[in-house]
């Protein structure tokens, strides 16, 4: 069957029907791949131009109350070097997130209730009082809906919670019992409706995935129309029970990067860490495909070592200073600019209709 059509159709609907959708997720020609990307490259340009936008991530703590069967920082590997940064290293790192022109940090830890809804706002109002012009985003986990308004009265404004699966089965799978679907759900409900810009996304290849459920995640974020998606190939780590399994598809990953992109033409969409670490070129092939953000990490060097939440992740021993050149470069050689803009969130009030685009 040519798939093209059906491209076609979701380029301009932004929505398939089930079936129609799985065949997305089967076999492609050499030239359906490449108008898949090519759709969804010019669709991201539509909506963003040919910006990439950086967000630096300060990893400042690898504690973690959870054990999920996937992660390298779960709470039963005897082996993480745990950290915890202070107050006084979060905000330098910000500091230099601020001199490296990044308009957004993202404070990403394990779930680490060393920290109280209170330490997490003095931080995030802090960052605020001193750089009144920088996004703040928080990637801290599941927490209750007074905490998480706690976070916004502070000033975050975004917030990233991957579901990693829509499936109950399959999240009992990889998550340890007293976890759900449900209450992962209901985490990102209740950060929509208090007013975060909300990421979600998936883990590609986790192990025990299927099709139907790829599908389901699919038709969740549709449903939910995250203002962020992070899309990243699952990579195993040696000190969990999955350090056997075989890593995620970098070239399935490339596929739902672009049909996420067409599906949510305005969403903020990474090539992530995890993908670059899959394949050499793979944040390029991400950009390509339809990403247009990506997430350098700006924490001190000797956390970048420690925060492993799989085997062989990149630049763990590189300055940020560094990184920020390298990106800058990357992103030229493929015809991108490094913006130095927050990079926000689009409503579709905010850009002309994206159908009929010229794929050349």
């Amino acid at each position: 069957m040519n798939l093209i059509p059906l491209i076609d159709k979701l380029s301009v609907e932004n929505n398939l029907p089930r079936e129609e959708l799985k065949l997305l997720l089967g076999n492609m020609t050499t030239e359906e791949e490449a108008y898949l990307f090519a759709t969804a490259r010019t669709t991201a340009q539509a909506v963003y131009g040919r910006n990439v936008f950086l967000r630096g991530i300060v990893e400042f703590s690898n504690y973690c109350r959870n054990d999920c069967r996937y992660c390298g920082i779960r709470a039963s590997n005897a082996n993480a070097e745990r950290y915890r940064l202070s107050i006084e290293q979060i905000l330098e790192s910000c500091r230099r997130a601020q001199e490296l022109g990044f308009m957004t940090v993202v404070l990403q830890s394990g779930e680490d209730l060393s920290y109280s809804d209170d330490d997490i706002s003095d931080i995030v109002s802090e960052i605020k009082r001193r750089w009144p012009t920088c996004a703040v985003t928080l990637s801290i986990g599941e927490k209750t809906r007074e905490s998480y308004q706690k976070y916004y009265d502070a000033g975050a404004d975004r917030y990233l919670l991957r579901h990693e699966t829509s499936n109950p089965l399959h999240y009992a799978y990889l998550h340890p019992s007293g976890m759900s679907v449900r209450n992962r759900q209901r985490c990102l409900e209740d950060l929509k409706d208090i007013g975060f810009q909300v990421g979600c996304g998936m883990m590609v290849g986790s192990p025990m995935q299927t099709t139907e459920n790829i599908l389901e995640d699919l038709l969740f974020m549709k449903d939910f129309q995250p203002h962020m998606a992070g899309i990243g190939p699952f990579i195993p780590h040696s000190g969990t029970p999955f350090a056997e399994e075989s890593p995620g598809s970098v070239q399935l990953t490339l596929h739902l990067l672009s049909i996420i992109r067409l599906m949510l033409p305005n969403v903020l969409l990474p090539a992530t860490t995890a993908l670059g670490t899959s394949d050499p070129m793979g944040r390029e092939k991400g950009i390509l495909a339809g990403a247009n953000v990506i997430m350098p990490n700006v924490s001190p060097v000797f956390a970048k070592k420690k925060y492993i939440l799989y085997d062989g992740k990149i630049c763990t021993d590189e300055d940020a200073s560094y990184c920020n050149r390298c990106l800058e470069m990357r992103m030229k050689r493929i015809g991108y600019s490094i913006s130095r803009s927050r990079g926000d969130y689009k409503t579709l009030d905010d850009f002309q209709s994206v159908s009929h685009i010229d794929k050349t």
